[in-house]
């Protein structure tokens, strides 16, 4: 576990199955909320997605009430720091997927793709016979991504069917390797392939923070920063946060030049939305913003985290 910060941060996913998602998501919400913990934890059917923040002792408490529940003993977070609180509550939702692909029944559990460990990544990026294929969002490959990976420009992780049902002829012949944030993107994606009738599936064990973790800057084939579901909002390799933002008016990750561009309000707008939203919207970001400022000034937090879609 990372401790070098004042504040531990885990981020987890499992896939299986939950009887009763109601009940699991109100015994998590009271146990939690109990440790002081913040975040966001998602319960569905088909597993528990969710990133949560605290101090040490607490994310440890936090971590052993999740594995209590059953099938989930085997639950393995990965672990950051922060020097401030990177969430402002907790919220444990019920959903119906944890990560949506919106392609109907897809489990995990019952067919997958190959795992790759980050130390062995390096020779799929590398082989002309594979196709590296990035499953995030547009705005999260736009920060960074693998030397050589496709980028499919979908919106969400539900537009990746219909992606590569267009694009599939491509492929022929060739093995799929795919990689996400932390691997629940893949796990789902992978599994849904095998049930295309894709025989050579691949994809990266623990995700893009693994092998940002793992492997050494100087044999690294990763390009940029890595876009993550927290006010951190990216990490760099050895999971350090990198220098972008977050643009308040659409959630878009901005570098730091983009913060001159005229079209810049802080909390408000960036290039990306500027022609997106309304003078009502941007009337009312304006107000939260000064909502936010407000509750710093008195020394409380006013942030929120999300969950890859």
């Amino acid at each position: 576990m990372h401790t070098h910060g004042a504040i531990s941060v885990a981020a987890f996913y499992r896939f299986a199955r939950i009887s009763n998602p109601a009940r699991v998501r109100q015994d998590l919400a009271a146990k939690l909320s109990e440790l002081g913990v913040r975040g966001i934890v998602l319960v569905a059917r088909e597993g528990l997605n969710g990133t949560i923040a605290a101090e040490a002792t607490a994310i440890e408490a936090a971590i052993a009430i999740l594995r209590d529940v059953p099938g989930f003993a085997d639950l393995a977070p990965k672990y950051a720091s922060a020097n401030t609180m990177p969430f402002r509550k907790l919220r444990v939702r019920e959903k119906a997927e944890i990560v949506t692909l919106g392609a109907g029944e897809v489990d995990p559990n019952a067919a997958v793709g190959h795992y790759v460990p980050p130390q062995d990544w390096n020779d799929l990026l590398r082989d002309p016979d594979t196709v590296v294929i990035d499953t995030r969002n547009d705005y999260e490959v736009g920060v960074g991504s693998f030397e050589g990976a496709i980028d499919p420009e979908t919106k969400g992780f539900r537009d990746f069917p219909d992606w590569w049902r267009a694009n599939e002829a491509r492929f022929a012949g060739k093995k799929i390797a795919m990689f996400c944030t932390g691997g629940i993107r893949c796990e789902k994606s992978t599994s849904w392939l095998l049930g295309q009738g894709v025989e050579n599936v691949f994809h990266l064990q623990g995700g893009i923070l693994k092998y940002l973790e793992e492997i050494p800057e100087e044999d690294s084939l990763w390009r940029g920063d890595c876009f993550v579901f927290d006010e951190r909002v990216t990490v760099g390799h050895g999971l350090q946060p990198g220098p972008h933002v977050l643009c308040g008016g659409c959630r878009r990750p901005l570098a730091p030049d983009d913060l001159s561009h005229p079209a810049y309000e802080r909390g408000v707008s960036c290039h990306h939305c500027i022609h997106e939203r309304t003078d009502a919207d941007r009337a009312r970001f304006r107000e939260r913003q000064r909502q936010i400022d407000l509750a710093a000034a008195r020394g409380e937090g006013h942030l929120a985290g999300q969950v890859p879609d």
